[in-house]
């Protein structure tokens, strides 16, 4: 059972991809199921340290191990982390969507984001005044960059919300190799 972030890390290496919650939809390994730490207790403020240690690890885990771990969606939106390796060998060959293919909507977001970095919040209102789209297809948009492998969260440990930037720009290796592999 996980207690610590090191351990955190051997399980994702282990697993090779595992999810942040438990989920009925994906058959895979949790990060939640593993984690031995106490729930929330009555009269305790705040979520509690099983909560706290989970949620805070997706975003600690591939900042400081950004060469080991992957913190994306996959299909059905459910978020996950992902050893590298399996990223670049077996996920992203059968993940990425060329942005052509994507609707109106994510073309635009993607456009803003390949551009500069966006945090989700300052994106969402640009995006909504520009198109005139509701939260919740704006949401859905998003989710699907990130499952077609167009974006991936921002690896920087001083940001605390989730920025988004290409996948490119961040995974140029695995980007390239995937290009490698389609001129062969």
């Amino acid at each position: 059972m996980i207690k610590t972030i090191e351990q955190a890390y051997q399980f994702v290496k282990k697993e090779k991809v595992c999810t942040i919650f438990s989920s009925d939809k994906a058959e895979l390994p949790s990060l939640w199921d593993h984690v031995d730490l106490p729930e929330k207790q009555p009269g305790e403020k705040g979520w509690g340290k099983r909560m706290t240690a989970v949620w805070t690890w997706k975003n600690e885990l591939p900042a400081q191990y950004p060469n080991k771990i992957f913190y994306g969606k996959i299909k059905g939106g459910i978020a996950v982390l992902m050893d590298m390796d399996y990223l670049a060998s077996d996920h992203f060959p059968r993940a990425y969507k060329n942005i052509q293919t994507q609707d109106s909507l994510a073309q635009h977001i993607y456009s803003k984001v390949v551009l500069e970095p966006w945090d989700t919040t300052s994106l969402r209102k640009v995006i909504m005044e520009e198109v005139d789209c509701t939260k919740s297809q704006f949401d859905t948009a998003l989710k699907n960059l990130q499952i077609t492998m167009n974006i991936a969260r921002l690896n920087d440990p001083q940001i605390e919300r989730d920025t988004w930037v290409a996948f490119k720009e961040q995974y140029l290796d695995i980007w390239k190799q995937r290009a490698d592999d389609e001129e062969q």
